[in-house]
């Protein structure tokens, strides 16, 4: 009969280890790490937008449950390139021009002329990981199509409405992929020579096309032009048919003039 309270003892010792295991602040970090509550990863919130590639598709994964970030903590997509060891590299705005160039011959004129339509209505971010490839997920370039002017207004509103149909494709966006040439790590002055390659959209049509870029690097900013070219049919663009156009040479020649710097400055 002795031996009861000693059994009844042994029975309480180990439901108190019970609840205090329970209660301790490692089981309340573990059980917060496996909430509902956590923020969206970068991942999800946009790949509607973007290739997602590149991008970290668990949070669990990436952060042991002892640190996960808080709500207030930036999303994945807002620090990629500062986690990865990479940087990121944005337009100047205002500094920066996109333009086409289309040889055509003139009822009016003896010889062929450039047609040119020139727009400062570029944006868009360059994002290279620390191994010198490209973020795919996160860079991206746009051109404001509807405002691309030539110097003539009768000739912008034929290509607005016939050709680029601006009312229902209003930008022209280019999402880079890889990048060739470039020195890694970037020097912060000299000349650079290389080649970017990547997705162009026109209208509704995407093709793969490559830039030449020349540009030159002084103090970590960089100023160059990338250079493209493409026939009207590699995007079922229709070349123009006025009375006052007796022909157009199938090639349109696309130049970006860039003022590219690191998102910190």
């Amino acid at each position: 009969m002795k031996t009861k309270p000693r059994f009844l003892k042994g029975i309480l010792g180990l439901l108190l280890i019970g609840v205090l295991a329970a209660c301790s602040p490692a089981a309340t970090v573990q059980t917060d790490t496996n909430s509902a509550s956590l923020p969206v990863t970068g991942a999800t919130s946009t790949s509607a937008a973007y290739p997602a590639t590149t991008m970290a598709t668990s949070t669990s994964a990436a952060y042991p449950a002892a640190t996960m970030p808080s709500a207030s903590t930036p999303t994945p997509a807002d620090t990629s390139a500062a986690s990865s060891g990479g940087v990121k590299y944005v337009l100047v705005p205002g500094k920066s021009e996109a333009s086409y160039t289309v040889r055509e011959q003139l009822a009016r004129l003896n010889l062929p002329t450039d047609a040119v339509g020139k727009t400062t209505a570029v944006s868009g971010q360059l994002v290279l990981n620390a191994d010198g490839t490209i973020d795919t997920a996160n860079s991206k370039f746009t051109v404001d199509a509807s405002s691309l002017a030539t110097d003539s207004g009768m000739r912008d509103g034929y290509v607005k409405r016939n050709i680029l149909q601006t009312d229902k494709f209003p930008e022209i966006v280019f999402v880079p992929t890889a990048i060739s040439g470039l020195p890694s790590p970037l020097p912060q002055s000299g000349d650079v020579k290389y080649s970017l390659t990547g997705n162009l959209t026109i209208r509704d049509v995407t093709k793969p096309v490559t830039w030449d870029v020349v540009g030159t690097l002084t103090n970590g900013v960089g100023s160059g032009t990338a250079t493209t070219q493409f026939t009207f049919e590699d995007f079922n663009l229709s070349q123009p048919s006025v009375p006052v156009v007796l022909s157009v040479v199938d090639k349109i020649n696309l130049a970006l003039k860039l003022d590219i710097q690191p998102a910190s400055k």
